[in-house]
Protein backbone atom coordinates (compact mmCIF):
# COMPACT_ATOMS: atom_id res chain seq x y z
CA UNK A 1 0.00 0.00 0.00
CA UNK A 2 2.82 2.46 0.86
CA UNK A 3 4.42 1.99 -2.55
CA UNK A 4 1.11 1.83 -4.76
CA UNK A 5 1.45 5.46 -5.82
CA UNK A 6 4.73 5.53 -6.51
CA UNK A 7 3.68 2.30 -8.84
CA UNK A 8 1.05 4.23 -10.64
CA UNK A 9 3.08 6.80 -11.41
CA UNK A 10 5.81 4.18 -12.93
CA UNK A 11 3.32 2.70 -14.42
CA UNK A 12 1.01 5.15 -16.52
CA UNK A 13 4.82 7.03 -17.45
CA UNK A 14 5.49 3.47 -19.12
CA UNK A 15 2.22 3.59 -20.23
CA UNK A 16 3.23 6.45 -22.03
CA UNK A 17 6.07 5.55 -23.42
CA UNK A 18 4.63 2.54 -25.18
CA UNK A 19 1.73 4.01 -26.40
CA UNK A 20 3.77 5.93 -28.99
CA UNK A 21 4.18 2.54 -30.41
CA UNK A 22 0.54 1.84 -31.41
CA UNK A 23 -0.82 5.62 -33.26
CA UNK A 24 -4.74 5.71 -32.63
CA UNK A 25 -5.33 8.68 -33.38
CA UNK A 26 -6.55 9.81 -37.07
CA UNK A 27 -4.79 12.45 -39.47
CA UNK A 28 -1.85 12.50 -37.72
CA UNK A 29 1.01 13.87 -39.82
CA UNK A 30 4.56 15.61 -39.38
CA UNK A 31 5.32 19.22 -41.28
CA UNK A 32 8.59 21.20 -41.19
CA UNK A 33 8.33 23.87 -38.43
CA UNK A 34 11.24 26.48 -37.53
CA UNK A 35 13.44 24.03 -39.53
CA UNK A 36 12.60 21.15 -37.12
CA UNK A 37 10.08 18.12 -38.24
CA UNK A 38 7.04 18.41 -35.67
CA UNK A 39 4.56 15.39 -35.67
CA UNK A 40 0.79 16.56 -35.15
CA UNK A 41 -3.16 15.72 -35.53
CA UNK A 42 -5.14 18.30 -36.59
CA UNK A 43 -9.08 19.11 -36.90
CA UNK A 44 -10.73 22.02 -37.97
CA UNK A 45 -13.92 23.35 -37.08
CA UNK A 46 -15.98 26.53 -36.65
CA UNK A 47 -15.08 26.78 -32.98
CA UNK A 48 -11.97 27.98 -30.91
CA UNK A 49 -9.10 25.26 -30.85
CA UNK A 50 -8.56 22.93 -28.35
CA UNK A 51 -5.04 22.24 -27.71
CA UNK A 52 -3.91 18.80 -26.04
CA UNK A 53 -0.49 18.85 -24.34
CA UNK A 54 0.88 15.70 -22.86
CA UNK A 55 2.52 14.47 -19.83
CA UNK A 56 6.21 13.26 -19.06
CA UNK A 57 7.79 11.23 -21.70
CA UNK A 58 4.13 10.42 -23.19
CA UNK A 59 3.35 10.82 -26.82
CA UNK A 60 0.01 12.16 -28.19
CA UNK A 61 -1.37 8.61 -28.61
CA UNK A 62 -2.18 9.32 -24.55
CA UNK A 63 -5.31 11.40 -26.09
CA UNK A 64 -6.67 8.31 -28.00
CA UNK A 65 -9.80 8.05 -26.53
CA UNK A 66 -10.29 11.80 -26.11
CA UNK A 67 -9.39 13.35 -29.01
CA UNK A 68 -11.15 11.29 -31.56
CA UNK A 69 -14.81 12.67 -30.00
CA UNK A 70 -13.63 16.53 -29.58
CA UNK A 71 -12.05 16.92 -32.89
CA UNK A 72 -15.47 14.87 -34.95
CA UNK A 73 -17.25 18.45 -33.88
CA UNK A 74 -14.42 20.97 -32.93
CA UNK A 75 -10.99 22.33 -34.01
CA UNK A 76 -8.28 20.13 -32.31
CA UNK A 77 -4.71 19.81 -31.95
CA UNK A 78 -2.75 17.07 -30.40
CA UNK A 79 1.13 16.83 -31.00
CA UNK A 80 4.34 15.80 -29.66
CA UNK A 81 6.82 17.99 -27.92
CA UNK A 82 10.05 18.04 -29.22
CA UNK A 83 12.16 14.89 -29.15
CA UNK A 84 9.02 12.55 -28.41
CA UNK A 85 7.37 10.73 -31.32
CA UNK A 86 8.54 12.10 -34.60
CA UNK A 87 9.03 15.47 -33.35
CA UNK A 88 12.59 16.61 -34.14
CA UNK A 89 14.39 16.87 -30.71
CA UNK A 90 15.85 20.66 -29.79
CA UNK A 91 18.98 21.66 -27.87
CA UNK A 92 16.84 24.72 -25.85
CA UNK A 93 16.50 23.81 -22.60
CA UNK A 94 13.52 21.87 -22.22
CA UNK A 95 11.48 24.45 -19.56
CA UNK A 96 7.85 25.77 -19.75
CA UNK A 97 9.15 28.63 -21.81
CA UNK A 98 10.68 26.69 -24.37
CA UNK A 99 7.73 24.37 -24.47
CA UNK A 100 5.15 26.95 -24.86
CA UNK A 101 6.88 29.04 -28.04
CA UNK A 102 7.28 25.80 -29.41
CA UNK A 103 3.60 25.35 -29.43
CA UNK A 104 2.64 28.73 -29.92
CA UNK A 105 5.17 28.60 -33.48
CA UNK A 106 3.11 25.44 -34.47
CA UNK A 107 -0.63 26.91 -33.90
CA UNK A 108 0.81 30.32 -35.66
CA UNK A 109 1.78 27.80 -38.55
CA UNK A 110 -1.01 26.39 -38.63
CA UNK A 111 -3.57 29.48 -38.85
CA UNK A 112 -4.68 28.37 -35.59
CA UNK A 113 -5.79 32.21 -34.06
CA UNK A 114 -6.54 32.68 -30.16
CA UNK A 115 -7.94 32.06 -27.88
CA UNK A 116 -7.51 28.70 -27.29
CA UNK A 117 -9.10 26.07 -24.90
CA UNK A 118 -5.76 24.40 -23.29
CA UNK A 119 -6.53 21.07 -22.00
CA UNK A 120 -2.78 19.75 -20.19
CA UNK A 121 -2.23 16.03 -18.54
CA UNK A 122 0.59 15.99 -16.10
CA UNK A 123 3.56 17.95 -16.79
CA UNK A 124 1.56 19.01 -19.28
CA UNK A 125 -0.33 20.10 -17.19
CA UNK A 126 1.90 22.17 -15.75
CA UNK A 127 3.21 23.85 -19.56
CA UNK A 128 -0.39 24.61 -19.74
CA UNK A 129 -0.71 26.91 -16.64
CA UNK A 130 2.79 28.57 -18.00
CA UNK A 131 1.07 29.31 -21.47
CA UNK A 132 -2.35 30.97 -19.48
CA UNK A 133 -0.48 33.01 -16.72
CA UNK A 134 2.26 34.05 -19.49
CA UNK A 135 -0.16 34.89 -22.59
CA UNK A 136 -3.93 35.38 -20.63
CA UNK A 137 -4.66 37.51 -23.57
CA UNK A 138 -4.41 33.79 -26.00
CA UNK A 139 -6.50 31.94 -23.74
CA UNK A 140 -10.19 31.00 -23.54
CA UNK A 141 -10.26 28.24 -20.89
CA UNK A 142 -7.82 26.45 -18.68
CA UNK A 143 -8.18 22.51 -18.18
CA UNK A 144 -6.00 20.83 -15.84
CA UNK A 145 -6.17 16.89 -16.37
CA UNK A 146 -4.51 15.40 -12.82
CA UNK A 147 -1.81 18.42 -13.43
CA UNK A 148 1.42 18.75 -12.03
CA UNK A 149 2.02 20.86 -9.25
CA UNK A 150 4.57 23.73 -9.55
CA UNK A 151 6.25 23.09 -6.60
CA UNK A 152 5.22 19.34 -7.15
CA UNK A 153 8.92 18.75 -6.82
CA UNK A 154 9.71 20.62 -3.90
CA UNK A 155 9.51 19.89 0.42
CA UNK A 156 8.70 15.98 0.57
CA UNK A 157 8.55 15.43 -2.98
CA UNK A 158 12.06 16.28 -4.44
CA UNK A 159 13.45 13.92 -5.95
CA UNK A 160 16.30 13.18 -3.05
CA UNK A 161 13.56 12.42 -0.96
CA UNK A 162 12.09 9.70 -3.74
CA UNK A 163 12.97 5.69 -2.85
CA UNK A 164 15.96 4.72 -4.28
CA UNK A 165 14.08 2.01 -6.80
CA UNK A 166 11.82 4.98 -7.72
CA UNK A 167 14.69 7.10 -8.88
CA UNK A 168 16.79 4.06 -10.26
CA UNK A 169 13.64 2.95 -12.32
CA UNK A 170 13.04 6.84 -13.90
CA UNK A 171 16.85 6.77 -14.35
CA UNK A 172 16.47 3.31 -16.18
CA UNK A 173 13.23 4.00 -18.10
CA UNK A 174 12.84 8.21 -18.90
CA UNK A 175 14.05 8.93 -22.22
CA UNK A 176 16.72 11.80 -22.55
CA UNK A 177 14.32 14.70 -23.67
CA UNK A 178 12.16 13.39 -20.81
CA UNK A 179 15.08 13.85 -18.66
CA UNK A 180 15.30 17.05 -19.56
CA UNK A 181 12.09 18.09 -18.80
CA UNK A 182 11.96 16.46 -15.49
CA UNK A 183 15.58 18.77 -15.00
CA UNK A 184 13.66 21.88 -15.78
CA UNK A 185 10.30 21.06 -14.09
CA UNK A 186 11.80 23.14 -10.69
CA UNK A 187 11.91 26.11 -13.29
CA UNK A 188 8.93 25.86 -14.66
CA UNK A 189 6.52 25.93 -11.83
CA UNK A 190 8.75 28.65 -10.25
CA UNK A 191 8.00 30.84 -13.50
CA UNK A 192 4.40 29.92 -13.01
CA UNK A 193 3.97 30.69 -9.48
CA UNK A 194 5.82 34.22 -10.29
CA UNK A 195 3.09 35.29 -12.80
CA UNK A 196 -0.18 36.15 -11.93
CA UNK A 197 -3.00 34.13 -12.04
CA UNK A 198 -5.30 32.80 -14.58
CA UNK A 199 -8.40 34.63 -14.63
CA UNK A 200 -9.58 35.35 -18.20
CA UNK A 201 -11.63 32.15 -18.51
CA UNK A 202 -13.15 29.53 -16.66
CA UNK A 203 -10.63 26.89 -15.28
CA UNK A 204 -11.98 23.17 -14.85
CA UNK A 205 -9.00 21.16 -12.74
CA UNK A 206 -9.75 16.97 -13.17
CA UNK A 207 -8.02 15.73 -9.91
CA UNK A 208 -7.59 11.80 -9.99
CA UNK A 209 -9.47 10.19 -6.36
CA UNK A 210 -7.90 7.35 -6.11
CA UNK A 211 -4.35 7.95 -4.94
CA UNK A 212 -6.10 9.47 -2.09
CA UNK A 213 -6.76 6.14 -0.35
CA UNK A 214 -2.84 5.80 -0.59
CA UNK A 215 -0.35 6.40 2.98
CA UNK A 216 2.95 6.87 2.89
CA UNK A 217 4.49 10.27 2.69
CA UNK A 218 5.26 10.93 -0.54
CA UNK A 219 1.52 9.93 -1.09
CA UNK A 220 0.77 12.44 1.16
CA UNK A 221 2.55 15.00 -0.50
CA UNK A 222 1.11 14.72 -3.94
CA UNK A 223 -1.96 14.21 -2.89
CA UNK A 224 -2.16 18.03 -0.81
CA UNK A 225 -0.60 19.06 -3.99
CA UNK A 226 -3.75 17.67 -5.82
CA UNK A 227 -6.21 19.72 -3.13
CA UNK A 228 -4.14 22.50 -3.68
CA UNK A 229 -4.23 23.04 -6.71
CA UNK A 230 -7.58 24.50 -7.53
CA UNK A 231 -6.55 27.02 -4.50
CA UNK A 232 -3.90 28.52 -7.19
CA UNK A 233 -7.32 29.29 -9.80
CA UNK A 234 -9.57 31.88 -7.96
CA UNK A 235 -13.12 30.55 -8.90
CA UNK A 236 -11.92 27.47 -10.44
CA UNK A 237 -14.14 24.40 -10.68
CA UNK A 238 -12.42 20.58 -9.35
CA UNK A 239 -14.12 17.34 -10.11
CA UNK A 240 -12.60 14.78 -8.44
CA UNK A 241 -12.37 11.63 -10.96
CA UNK A 242 -12.57 7.90 -9.97
CA UNK A 243 -9.19 7.13 -11.55
CA UNK A 244 -5.95 6.67 -11.14
CA UNK A 245 -3.40 9.36 -12.86
CA UNK A 246 -4.08 8.68 -16.01
CA UNK A 247 -7.32 9.76 -16.10
CA UNK A 248 -7.04 10.53 -20.32
CA UNK A 249 -6.91 6.54 -20.60
CA UNK A 250 -8.92 5.02 -17.62
CA UNK A 251 -11.65 7.90 -17.31
CA UNK A 252 -11.32 9.36 -20.93
CA UNK A 253 -14.98 10.43 -20.87
CA UNK A 254 -14.40 13.06 -17.93
CA UNK A 255 -12.21 14.64 -19.93
CA UNK A 256 -14.05 14.70 -23.34
CA UNK A 257 -17.26 15.71 -20.53
CA UNK A 258 -15.25 18.58 -19.58
CA UNK A 259 -13.70 20.14 -22.43
CA UNK A 260 -17.93 20.02 -23.92
CA UNK A 261 -18.72 22.06 -21.00
CA UNK A 262 -16.12 24.53 -21.70
CA UNK A 263 -16.63 24.93 -25.31
CA UNK A 264 -20.35 25.59 -24.94
CA UNK A 265 -19.72 27.79 -22.22
CA UNK A 266 -17.12 29.65 -24.30
CA UNK A 267 -19.03 29.46 -27.65
CA UNK A 268 -22.29 31.48 -24.95
CA UNK A 269 -20.06 33.79 -24.15
CA UNK A 270 -18.93 34.51 -27.79
CA UNK A 271 -22.34 34.90 -29.23
CA UNK A 272 -23.58 37.26 -25.98
CA UNK A 273 -20.63 39.86 -26.83
CA UNK A 274 -21.54 39.85 -30.45
CA UNK A 275 -25.15 40.22 -29.46
CA UNK A 276 -24.29 43.14 -27.35
CA UNK A 277 -21.70 45.02 -30.11
CA UNK A 278 -24.61 44.44 -32.48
Amino acid sequence: MKCRCAITAIFALLLGLLSGCAQTIPNVKIAEIGRRQVEFALSRHDTPPVVFETGLGGTLAWWREVYPPIAASATALAYNRAGVGASEAVASVRDGRHVVQELRGLLADQGLAPPYILVGHSLGGLYMQWYARHYPQEVAALILVDSTHPAQLKGRGAIENWPFWLRWLFDLWLPVTAERELAALDRTGDEVLAAPAYRSGPVIVLSAAQPLADRSELADDANRKRQDLARLYPGSIQIWVDSGHAIPLERPEAVVAAIRDVLDAVRSEAGLLRREQE
